[in-house]
């Protein structure tokens, strides 16, 4: 979530022009890594979870993609919050499907019997 506001902070700044074109990008690929995470956490099976992770990942690649083009078109100094921040939610993410993958299987219907 606080990746998020940072991007939308730091992409108010940007040209009007970039508003229906990096802006918009930007802003959904971050909206889409938080609520890829959020999705899949409210799946009944670590398996549709990790599915959604690897979603969020590829979300998170196409921000950090737009974020060095916003550099590169000097719409922007950078920022190294938002650049510390993409890489911790990147490892977050990563551990996390890890984690989930070596999970015993009787922790994956444990979980979805408590749904009920």
């Amino acid at each position: 979530m606080a990746l998020a506001k940072d991007v939308y902070e730091l992409t108010a700044s940007f040209p009007k022009s970039e508003v229906y074109g990096l802006v918009s990008q930007m802003r959904r690929s971050v909206v889409s890594i938080i609520s890829n995470i959020a999705e899949g956490a409210a799946r009944n099976t670590d398996r549709e979870f990790i599915q959604f992770l690897y979603v969020a990942l590829g979300a998170i690649a196409e921000l950090d993609t737009q974020y060095i083009l916003s550099k590169e078109l000097l719409f922007t100094d950078g920022s190294a919050k938002i650049e510390g921040a993409m890489e911790d939610v990147r490892k977050m993410t990563t551990g996390l499907i890890k984690y989930l993958k070596n999970k015993k299987p009787d922790a994956a219907v444990a979980r979805a019997s408590d749904d009920f």
